[in-house]
């Protein structure tokens, strides 16, 4: 399966910003691609890149990140990249 998660968009966000601290929220068939994602995002951006593990059952299942001080929540499902 090669699926197009338009990283370079999600960069793009992340530099126009300047954002510091990203949270990625994946579906659960994304998640074993967590690390090569993080990897990814941290090589072309200077923002530190966080991964949600818990369950995500859609947008509207957000994870409580008011303590952590996230920056920008990316999550990834099978939509079209919405700005």
């Amino acid at each position: 399966m090669n699926i197009d998660l338009e990283l370079e968009k999600v960069v793009t966000r992340i530099n126009a910003e300047d954002v510091q601290l990203v949270c990625l929220q994946l579906p659960e068939g994304l998640k074993p691609k967590a690390l090569v994602i993080q990897k990814e995002l941290e090589e072309k951006t200077q923002a530190t890149i966080i991964v949600w593990m818990g369950n995500a059952y859609g947008a509207c299942d957000i994870p409580q990140l008011d303590k952590v001080g996230v920056d920008l929540l990316v999550q990834f499902g099978h939509a079209e990249w919405r700005v």
